[in-house]
């Protein structure tokens, strides 16, 4: 039988403000434990929460970003359950009327094996504001504490967060990870999110399940919790996918619960059965009010929103002439797209800009894994290097080593060329002597190419270069053996 898999994300993004979505303290993160959780996270009696207006607006950031319904009326609601990390006994939340309602985001999948890449459309079912829990920490050790007992930090209970929810239209792991990677870029991009997956700013649960492909009726779906790494969720619903398969191949069945994923085995494994909505007995929370966002409301957060990426790629191509994949893979990020646009600025050709930031520099920045924010080469710099390789100052093999030494701090472009002696032979006479030496030093291979034979005129190119140091301007050299050859 052939399998097909079914797959649908929720992903928790951790807003970009100060303090929490119900009170005014900090959350900050890597605070000592305990000193961010205030009298509302721990709902002590008398106080009373009150809505954070920056992460409202950060939501409707999202909304608009993905053509979404942002409802005009939300409400918040108390989900109920009891774990050591949620002292209320419930977390705040949102169920029947989320604030941002379906929306859809774009994505390219990569080609994998024999597929080629292909652009999908994954459906948003939802968008709901929530406050985030507390941590248990376990295995304590030289802070006071008994070895091997576990505790409770509440820093993080009450950071607000943006549930976004996905239906179930992904088919492939690769699939499930091109869009966990767009959103990830995406509330980064629109400045919502920090995109810290190591510090919990972004974690994605993964609801997985397989049907007989052909067939309409959903599988029983597992849930993967907390993924914080793109790599791990690759790994996570492979196994899963597998594990489900032959499960069923097998005779057995397929239970509905929340398993982890356990990244030095590889394997997922269940933690409990997976909970309905109704197991969490959600009703309004009474203490606050319904979430009223009016027109004008959206048009304020409109008119502070940057170009999406959609828009720049479409204009990139337009103004630039950048074919589609440059386009893509320059707006893949805000801070990528910007330092491009301040290249090109700054005098550089924007194809070469492009081939160099998304190539050279690209790899030195994933090799010291650096944001482009950190390049020790800024935009002007970079553009004074192209232009020196536009102006036929240097070639493109010196641009290369002017590149080591400016990414190494070793001054700037025109003292750099100075210093390595650089500078391209650009003298039509000078490099017609050299020409002329190399003719007559090799006359078997002036003979080969007279009789047809290609590959000898570019080893007499070589020859040349070789004779110039590498300095004679290659264009020139092969249009004056081209001239000589031919009389």
């Amino acid at each position: 039988m052939e399998w097909e898999v079914v797959i649908g994300l929720e992903t928790h993004t951790q807003l970009k403000t100060n303090t929490k979505i119900f009170s005014g303290a900090s959350i900050k993160y890597g605070a000592e434990p305990n000193t961010q959780a205030c009298e509302v996270s721990l709902a002590l009696p008398g106080v009373l929460p009150v809505l954070n207006k920056e992460a409202v607006q950060c939501a409707i950031k999202f909304g608009l970003a993905i053509n979404a319904h942002i409802a005009p009326r939300s409400v918040f609601a108390r989900k109920n359950y009891f774990y050591p990390d949620l002292p209320k006994g419930y977390q705040i939340s949102q169920f029947e009327l989320p604030v941002v309602g379906k929306g859809a985001v774009t994505i390219q999948v990569p080609a994998v094996g024999k597929n080629a890449a292909y652009e999908k459309v994954v459906n948003i079912t939802r968008a709901h504001l929530e406050e985030d829990a507390g941590k248990s920490v376990h295995d304590l050790k030289n802070n006071g504490a008994v070895e091997g007992m576990s505790g409770i930090d509440l820093n993080r209970a009450g950071t607000p967060l943006l549930e976004i929810v996905t239906e179930p239209d992904m088919r492939s792991a690769a699939e499930a990870v091109a869009y966990a990677k767009k959103l990830h870029e995406l509330v980064q991009w629109i400045g919502i999110c920090d995109g810290n997956m190591q510090e919990g700013s972004f974690r994605c649960d993964v609801n997985v399940s397989v049907r007989p492909k052909g067939t309409e009726k959903l599988g029983t779906r597992r849930e993967i919790k907390n993924l914080n790494s793109f790599k791990f969720m690759q790994q996570a619903i492979e196994y899963e996918t597998r594990w489900q398969i032959e499960t069923l191949e097998d005779g057995g069945s397929i239970q509905q619960s929340t398993v982890l994923f356990n990244p030095d085995t590889g394997e997922t494994r269940a933690m409990r059965s997976k909970e309905e909505a109704n197991d969490y007995r959600y009703f309004p929370d009474p203490d606050l009010l319904p979430l009223v966002i009016t027109e004008a409301d959206k048009a304020r957060v409109q008119a502070d929103m940057p170009e999406l990426p959609e828009a720049m790629k479409a204009r990139f191509e337009a103004q630039y002439a950048l074919s589609s994949y440059d386009a893509n893979a320059i707006t893949t990020s805000r801070d990528l797209a910007n330092y491009f646009v301040a290249v090109v600025d700054a005098g550089a050709d924007a194809k070469q800009a492009a081939n160099w930031v998304m190539g050279s520099l690209a790899a030195k920045l994933n090799a010291a894994d650096m944001s482009i924010n950190d390049s020790p080469i800024n935009a002007q710099q970079f553009a004074q290097l192209l232009k020196r390789v536009g102006d036929n100052t240097i070639s493109n093999n010196a641009a290369k080593q002017v590149f080591e030494a400016m990414w190494n701090a070793e001054g700037e472009v025109d003292g750099i060329i100075e210093a390595k002696g650089l500078k391209q032979e650009s003298d039509t006479g000078a490099i017609e002597a050299i020409v002329d030496e190399v003719l007559a030093a090799n006359p078997a291979m002036v003979e080969e190419f007279k009789a047809g034979k290609e590959k000898a005129f570019n080893a007499l190119v070589g020859q040349a270069m070789k004779a110039s140091k590498g300095k004679a301007n290659p264009a020139q050299v092969n249009e004056i053996l081209k001239i000589k050859l031919s009389t």
